[in-house]
């Protein structure tokens, strides 16, 4: 490999297949191109698309907040009930991490309906471990997880209010603005903008994909210190820098 992460794959990971989707990218010479896109990706597909991309970007929670899995053990095996903070038990050290640089909190994966996507990306990660693979959830092996919402608030987007049919205003802006910034590295055609403009699972899907990118070129915020051993239990979320989004290609 000349580079890296010479593709990078991005995951909307949703409970089931039908809002699943995917973008491959191939990154070459300063230039980066769509290799494949999909909406309604099975594990089988999602599968096949990991043995294919160098650095694989999941929107989805690669753990649970510590004290809330050790709650749950102690009080299913002896009806124990620790004294942790709820807060605690309902956001993992990378969500108070995303509330202190960008002041919003991600949706808790222990106490949120974003546990039940968290669950199959789970299952997809320990399928991956039983082939050999090294699953690192802090990020450090081909697997990362990552938030779009935040990478758009990074970058300058706009990071509210593009979901759903409500959000196709808002939506077209933003991938408006996206298309512009890229413009001169990344190669998209314009029924590919089309999809993400018409589905904000395959915008966020792309995003993933250049994420995963600023992943592998360590343009993403590092790990604070003391909380190395945390983020492999609890999974840590991919922050890219600010100016990260140019220095892509």
């Amino acid at each position: 490999m000349t580079e890296p992460a010479s593709v990078t794959l991005g995951v909307d990971l949703a409970s089931q297949p039908k809002r699943t989707a995917t973008w491959l990218i191939r990154w070459d010479l300063g230039s980066a191109r769509v290799e494949s896109l999909s909406l309604g990706a099975t594990d089988r597909d999602l599968h096949e698309l990991f043995r294919r991309a160098d650095k694989i970007g999941i929107d989805a929670p690669f753990g649970w907040p510590a004290p809330f899995t050790r709650a749950v053990a102690a009080y299913s095996a002896e009806t124990v009930w620790p004294s942790a903070e709820v807060p605690r038990l309902r956001f993992r050290r990378t969500d108070a991490f995303v509330r202190e640089k960008l002041g919003r909190w991600p949706l808790s994966v222990s106490t949120d309906l974003i546990a039940v996507p968290a669950m199959r990306g789970a299952r997809l990660l320990a399928e991956a471990a039983a082939t050999g693979e090294s699953i690192d959830r802090s990020g450090g092996g081909r697997f990362v997880e990552v938030y779009p919402a935040a990478a758009l608030h990074v970058w300058g987007f706009p990071s509210r209010g593009y979901k759903r049919a409500k959000g196709a205003a808002v939506r077209a802006r933003l991938v408006g603005d996206l298309k512009d910034r890229t413009a001169d590295w990344l190669t998209l055609s314009e029924e590919d903008w089309a999809q993400c403009t018409a589905s904000d699972d395959l915008l966020d899907a792309l995003v993933a994909a250049l994420v995963a990118r600023a992943a592998a070129l360590s343009r993403c915020e590092p790990i604070p210190p003391g909380d190395e051993e945390l983020a492999k239990e609890e999974g840590w979320i991919a922050l890219p820098q600010t100016r990260s989004l140019e220095q892509l290609p």
